[in-house]
């Protein structure tokens, strides 16, 4: 076991502060990186402050981080996929039974045993729970490392570990190719990924927006036309035509209306996370064979096919660079949609961290 410094929440009400955490030295099956960047997802917020706590309460000190992209300094005797040297990413999980049916289809995240990459179940009784990417380095079986395509921007490929997968899995299960016409809802830290994923797949991709001002920022990264949710000409001029829509808002919204904008058979799935109940009218899917959908990030497999995707197409995340000293701000600027698109770490500013 050693130490390495991190950024930790000390309860619901506490700013994340440095500290310094536990890591198990490197089994045979481990690889040990050093991180480099890590992103800032909302899901960091919500464990920080413990909004989640009727299903996943957190347990503190907390360690968020879950877009980790790094270097590997060690790796275990019996590990084949990794050298000291490379670029390595560790994204959600950390760990799974590996023997259950999820797992042995690929589908990791649905595994009774996943061990999540902050606030999970230490399998090494390292420490109470697992600690995540807002620390100077991780150890992580071999099994959840992924390799980061090396052409990447190392800032803009860490959101790809969330953002990226959690909006490339449920297009690649739809399908989604060139000659279809697909939505975006939202252009958030998702919805910009979805349209940049939906540009590289070659379908006509349309974002759905209640702000006017976002239009121009939604073509730079790559949609074909933009729909002001609240101009009901603008809605009704592309009812039922969708082959598929991407739905990243996580406030509460009216779902039937971009349900109402698929084609007989289309699909529509959710990836953002409203906290209250949508209410869906029936008749809005049993009048047009349409499907509603929800996904959760995707499978190590996958996840890696997403990297190599995104390697082959330049694709990464629009980021906005901070020290780790700003995070307490960034949290409260992501409340107010304040960034384009996402926040990351650059790890390097935690060495010069002094209590």
């Amino acid at each position: 076991m050693y130490k390495t410094k991190a950024y930790s929440a000390a309860s619901a009400a506490s700013p994340l502060a440095l500290d310094t955490i536990p890591r198990r030295e490197p089994t045979d099956r481990d690889v040990q990186m050093e991180i480099l960047f890590c992103g800032i997802c909302h899901t960091d917020l919500h464990f920080v402050r413990n909004e989640w706590s009727s299903f996943a309460p957190t347990v503190y000190p907390i360690v968020p981080g879950h877009e980790i992209v790094g270097r590997v300094t060690k790796v275990g005797g019996a590990v084949t996929g990794f050298k000291p040297g490379d670029l390595a990413g560790v994204g959600c999980m950390v760990d799974s039974d590996g023997v259950c049916p999820q797992c042995k289809a690929g589908r990791e995240q649905f595994c009774p045993g996943v061990s999540l990459t902050y606030n999970g179940v230490d399998k090494h009784n390292t420490a109470p729970v697992t600690y995540g990417g807002y620390s100077e380095s991780i150890v992580v079986d071999e099994r959840f490392a992924l390799r980061v395509p090396p052409n990447l921007d190392l800032a803009g490929a860490a959101p790809l570990l969330c953002a990226g997968i959690t909006t490339y899995s449920p297009m690649r299960r739809a399908g989604v190719d060139k000659g279809q016409k697909m939505g975006v809802v939202g252009l958030g830290g998702l919805g910009h990924m979805g349209v940049k994923f939906g540009r590289a797949f070659g379908a006509h991709v349309v974002v759905f927006t209640h702000s006017p001002g976002k239009k121009e920022d939604a073509l730079r990264l790559g949609a074909d036309e933009v729909v002001v949710s609240t101009n009901a000409e603008e809605m009704g001029k592309h009812a039922g035509s969708f082959d598929f829509i991407l739905d990243t808002v996580s406030a509460n919204h009216d779902i039937n209306a971009y349900l109402g904008q698929l084609r007989p058979g289309g699909h529509l799935s959710l990836v953002g996370a409203p906290g209250d109940p949508l209410p869906v009218v029936a008749f809005a899917l049993i009048g047009g064979n349409r499907t509603l959908s929800g996904s959760m990030i995707g499978g190590i497999a996958e996840t890696q096919e997403m990297l190599d995707f995104c390697g082959q197409h330049g694709i990464t995340s629009d980021v906005e660079i901070i020290p780790i000293g700003d995070v307490n701000e960034a949290y409260e600027r992501m409340l107010k949609s304040d960034v384009k698109y996402r926040f990351c770490i650059d790890m390097a500013s935690l060495k010069g961290e002094t209590g």
